[in-house]
């Protein structure tokens, strides 16, 4: 039996509760925090599940017990929340990650953390140099995905930040600096290989290697950067081979915020990604239909499923599940195979709060439903 059609997934993070950040920081839940924590609670009924945590939170002293609690009881929330959306696939909005640069990172050897730089949405991480050779000092996210494998209802999908990603965003000393000679463009692409190819090989692949261990059959490779360097397709995508290499999963690319036609058709040389999930709501309107983009599939030949992004996630207003089902219905007909089609946001929706992104993946998947219904004959 096929599956249905304009599944919806996830595609990163989620909105950090006040309850989670007053008790990870070991302060004292104030009346804000207590009384978001009931709200949702009301909602999800999340807390009943780990009551254990629930104490050690809300009648704990405030400390490493209660931010234990929190950091457990916050990713159940995250599940619960994107399951009562009605997702076919979740994660735990990376609840339990300080940043999806700085988390692995801090798993690795051969890295020294220089200090905070500012993302695009005035949040701040620490960027790192690479001092010495790249290992992985231990597999990061199995306990992680361990926790959100035996609560989940819907299927899990493992978001992890990819090699060519993480060597782009850091200070590339070590590798660099066994360039010989002048460090002009040609020692400097020469050294930027020699750290990705590093990292593909001994850090994501063993982690990757790691999580399908446990049971993981749904991994989501994550590569912000591969958008605003289009001349190193081909390095992004040896990367991408290299970490996947003998992997027995379901990958998939994300790319957000990018020019794609730009990117192809190197891009389509990642061998194992099986699904493209990529941005398009945040630059579609009348004057201009983002989802063309996808004739080029067409025009290359590639049969590959692809992500939709129908939620613009830079902004509070909510589409309308009108809107969502008339650009999945746009993206079917250029695609011309509904069958290839998941439905997410374009990138993750921590910048919004929690009852806006709520609207919205509530709209996202009443929006699918519609196009489903509408394509079967059977709408109204």
């Amino acid at each position: 039996m096929s599956p249905p059609l304009f599944r919806c997934q996830e595609i990163g993070s989620l909105a950090r509760p006040r309850w989670q950040l007053l008790a990870q920081k070991g302060s004292p839940l104030d009346a804000s925090a207590r009384s978001e924590f009931a709200e949702w609670d009301g909602r999800l009924g999340f807390a009943r599940e780990l009551p254990d945590a629930r104490t050690a939170l809300l009648e704990g002293p405030p400390g490493p017990a209660a931010g234990a609690a929190a950091g457990a009881l916050a990713s159940l929330f995250s599940l619960r929340y994107l399951e009562s959306a009605g997702l076919d696939r979740v994660y735990d909005g990376e609840a339990r990650r300080v940043e999806m640069y700085e988390h692995p990172v801090r798993n690795l050897e051969g890295f020294r953390f220089t200090g905070h730089v500012r993302s695009f949405d005035a949040k701040y991480y620490r960027k790192a140099a690479v001092v010495g050779p790249v290992r992985l000092a231990r597999p990061y996210d199995l306990d992680e995905f361990d926790f959100v494998r035996s609560h989940a209802r819907a299927e899990p999908k493992v978001p992890v930040t990819g090699p060519y990603t993480l060597a782009d965003w850091s200070y590339n000393e070590y590798y660099l600096g066994r360039q010989p000679g002048w460090k002009g463009p040609a020692r400097r692409r020469a050294a930027q290989r020699e750290l990705v190819v590093a990292l593909a090989r001994e850090v994501i692949r063993p982690t990757l290697r790691a999580l399908v261990d446990r049971g993981c059959r749904v991994i989501q490779i994550d590569e912000p950067a591969a958008g605003t360097h289009p001349e190193e397709v081909p390095l992004i995508v040896e990367g991408f081979n290299e970490a996947t290499e003998g992997i027995d999963a379901e990958l998939t690319m994300h790319v957000c915020f990018s020019d794609y036609r730009k990117l192809l058709p190197g891009l389509l040389e990642a061998k194992r990604c099986r699904q493209w999930a990529w941005e398009f709501a945040n630059r579609d309107d009348e004057a201009h239909d983002a989802y063309a983009l996808l004739d080029a599939f067409v025009e290359y030949g590639d049969r590959r499923d692809v992500g939709i992004g129908v939620l613009n996630v830079h902004v509070d207003a909510v589409e309308t599940p009108e809107l969502v089902a008339e650009r999945i219905e746009r993206a079917a007909r250029h695609l011309g195979d509904p069958g290839r089609l998941w439905v997410n946001p374009d990138c993750g929706l921590r910048t919004r709060s929690l009852a806006v992104a709520d609207a919205k993946l509530r709209a996202m998947v009443e929006g699918a439903r519609r196009a489903r219904a509408k394509l079967a004959g059977t709408a109204g």
